[in-house]
């Protein structure tokens, strides 16, 4: 937890209630919605200050939280408007087509992008019909296909930890979907907009009838010149559909809200297989989150600034880093990378799970200036060996 949310909570009246749970959880999200956080707010409540927790670095959320425009917008629905179903949808959908300019038919909001990239899995791949991805990527879309039986073909990163073009254009022969994340998670690397469309005219030559998703929930912390959206691809192959999220630079993953543009005919494929609902407070949020694209480029400033003095402290103690175009970096920290999470955790820091086969990668996402300041000392004792105890 940020200090700017716990001095938040201390200042926080008994009136602002609602909107604490509401910023709070949209923080961390549900993955980060553990013990230590509910005491914090049972704290705040209480008027009296909790004890920090852990610094959890582990998830790729965005740990300033949403900015005021969306906590203005969540604060504006509190009360007898959020007792009502939502009818506010409608304008997360406007709101979402003006940003791409792009016509209300070639959206489709769900809670969160994973609903709607499962739904699509859902949508296209079979028992016939396997779904392609890197090796290693986001797990989410494998394991859905492999509980629908269908086949899924994992295709390695390249020796820079990049996609592997040929190799996914060759697995795409025949396949119902390929899963494509740019910047893909956990390596943090993209591929250029060329590359991107190349690759998709290729993948189409080649087998006219998959369906290529390209997933860019990371879009918006990117810094390299060559990069893309694929909107623009998604508009013009109807076989073409972009995945993005709230969860990351918006700061909204407790609110779950995702959507995917693609052609009309391929949205209402995917429609049926959504799960969730979205609520009043996330659509308001959303809707006025995605405006406010002064806040978006801070978060991008302040995510890079940071992320770049943690990769100074792995590479000048001779450790390779991937190049990362998120809020996360991939270390090789020559060990297991479960020995050092584990060696962290004990000192206070939560990194994240284990990507197979990078064994020896470790994921670390970023999180505020402060508490990498703190963890990144972690980093350096357990690299060392001289840390096992807590240190916050």
């Amino acid at each position: 937890m940020s200090l700017s949310r716990r001095s938040f909570f201390r200042t926080a009246g008994a009136a602002g209630v609602g909107l604490l749970s509401t910023d709070f959880m949209a923080a961390r999200g549900r993955e980060g919605f553990a013990g230590t956080e509910l005491a914090a707010i049972d704290a705040a409540l209480q008027g009296t200050p909790a004890k920090p927790g852990p610094i959890k670095i582990s998830s790729n959320e965005n740990a300033y939280g949403p900015g005021a425009a969306a906590v203005n917008a969540v604060r504006s629905v509190l009360g007898p408007v959020s007792g009502r179903y939502p009818t506010n949808v409608d304008d997360l959908t406007t709101a979402i087509a003006k940003r791409f300019e792009v016509d209300r038919a070639n959206v489709l909001v769900g809670t969160g992008s994973g609903e709607v990239i499962n739904a699509a899995v859902a949508a296209f791949t079979s028992p016939n019909r396997p779904l392609v991805e890197a090796l290693p990527t986001w797990e989410s879309p494998g394991r859905q296909a492999k509980a629908m039986k269908a086949p899924v073909k994992d295709v390695p990163v390249d020796a820079d930890l990049k996609l592997d073009l040929a190799g996914m254009i060759a697995a795409a022969k025949g396949a119902g979907l390929v899963f494509f994340c740019n910047p893909n998670n956990p390596t943090g690397t993209v591929r250029s907009a060329t590359e991107v469309a190349k690759f998709v005219e290729d993948v189409l030559a080649s087998s006219p009838a998959t369906t290529i998703l390209l997933d860019e929930a990371y879009s918006d912390f990117v810094v390299d010149p060559s990069y893309g959206t694929g909107v623009p691809l998604a508009m013009k192959y109807p076989r073409v559909i972009v995945t993005r999220t709230f969860s990351k630079v918006h700061g909204m993953a407790g609110l779950r809200v995702g959507y995917a543009i693609g052609h009309p005919d391929t949205l209402k494929m995917i429609a049926p297989h959504r799960t969730g609902s979205m609520n009043v407070l996330s659509a308001a949020a959303a809707a006025a989150s995605i405006q406010d694209t002064a806040h978006i480029a801070k978060q991008r400033d302040q995510n890079r600034a940071t992320l770049d003095a943690t990769v100074r402290t792995f590479t000048a103690g001779g450790y390779r880093v991937s190049d990362s175009q998120g809020n996360f970096i991939l270390v090789d920290v020559k060990r297991p990378a479960k020995d050092f999470r584990e060696a962290c955790g004990r000192m206070g820091v939560m990194i994240g799970r284990d990507f197979p086969p990078l064994i020896n990668w470790a994921r670390i996402s970023i999180g505020t200036s402060e508490e990498m300041r703190v963890a990144n000392d972690v980093f350096k004792k357990v690299l060392l060996g001289s840390g096992t105890t807590a240190s916050r």
